[in-house]
């Protein structure tokens, strides 16, 4: 969105110095093309009038021409008459060529003016496009802007979310003794997470995302444990990986969050989740950020957490013992899926890939 803006607001700057530099001509082409208008309309009347007389003339001089041919008689007055009627003809023809040259003449000017004056309608067209496109480039700056700061709002929820919904998952686990909690360092880290949050800021103009300098000093990757157990299933049938496990930097905030678990998309809605192996449950309850999970525990230490499940399934209680594949729950959204084994973690795909 921020790349997007600034070619934008680039494409507006270049569009009001190319007017502002015709500004100008602008102006002068809108008050020349009115005179042009007029001059053209003048000339216009002008030729009319000369083609009427024109028509007159020639008419005058075809008749004229008409009656000498006519006239056969050799008396003194029918010569007379022929020589006057000859001199008539002589000046209309001559009046026909006159009003010829200066009916092609006005004619020319108007085919000039309106050559002239195509020009600068066009100039005047170009110029008032730009300022259309000027116009709409900045409204749309501006729809951007306000997208822009809604996105910075869901974005900033999204994360304390994500954060949340880890500190209180690490809590359970805490309260169950399967993975142990530095509180100090954790109430440091939220601090400044929380700080971090508040203090950064998305920057509206040209500039670039602010970068990742510094990390909240509390922070610590969680230490992976191996695993070496054979590969089983999935805990579903059909799914895409969203969020992997491991280190990832915020982008926008600079904060640094260890992904203990794994979350995964199912391409069907309401999907079944399974549990991966035989084993024991030890927890299925309803939270307030996580929605349901669902703890089963299995041979060797090992604990698989199915959280964020839309409902957990009616036969599914603490105490319950229950078989590899069989149904725990249901996910509308993502399942959230983190393995530990003797207070560590585990990269959960290493369990089925």
């Amino acid at each position: 969105q921020k790349r997007e803006l600034k070619k934008l607001k680039k494409t507006i700057t270049q569009l009001q110095e190319e007017l502002q530099t015709k500004a100008q001509n602008y102006k002068q082409s809108k008050e020349k093309l009115k005179k042009l208008q007029k001059q053209q309309q003048l000339f216009k009347e002008k030729e009319q009038k000369v083609e009427q007389k024109l028509v007159f003339m020639i008419a005058q001089s075809v008749s004229l021409s008409l009656i000498l041919e006519e006239s056969y008689k050799t008396d003194p007055d029918s010569l007379i008459e022929a020589e006057i009627l000859k001199t008539m003809l002589q000046s209309s023809n001559k009046k026909v060529e006159e009003f010829t040259k200066k009916y092609a003449a006005y004619t020319k000017q108007i085919t000039d003016l309106q050559t002239h004056a195509k020009e600068l309608q066009d100039s005047i067209k170009s110029i008032d496009l730009k300022h259309k496109k000027m116009v709409q480039a900045q409204q749309e700056t501006q729809k951007m802007l306000k997208k822009l700061t809604r996105t910075k709002k869901m974005y900033k929820r999204e994360l304390r979310v994500l954060l949340r919904r880890q500190s209180a998952l690490k809590n359970t686990l805490s309260k169950l003794n399967l993975i142990k909690i530095d509180q100090a360092k954790k109430a440091q880290r939220q601090q400044e997470q929380e700080e971090a949050l508040s203090r950064q800021k998305i920057i509206l103009d040209d500039q670039d995302l602010p970068q990742v300098k510094k990390h909240g000093s509390s922070y610590q990757a969680m230490k992976t444990l191996r695993y070496k157990g054979p590969k089983t299933i999935a805990p579903l049938a059909s799914y895409r990986i969203t969020k992997k496990y491991g280190t990832y930097i915020d982008p926008i905030y600079g904060i640094k969050i260890f992904n203990e678990s794994i979350s995964l998309k199912p391409k069907k809605p309401n999907a079944k989740v399974r549990t991966v192996f035989n084993g024991k449950v030890i927890y299925a309850d309803k939270t307030a950020v996580l929605d349901n999970i669902v703890i089963v525990e299995h041979k060797n230490g090992l604990h698989t957490i199915y959280a964020n499940l839309s409902q957990i399934a009616p036969n599914i209680h603490k105490g319950k013992k229950i078989k590899k594949g069989s149904a725990i729950g249901r996910v509308k959204d993502e399942l959230v899926f983190e393995v530990t084994q003797k207070s560590y973690h585990i990269n959960p795909i290493r369990l089925f890939r």
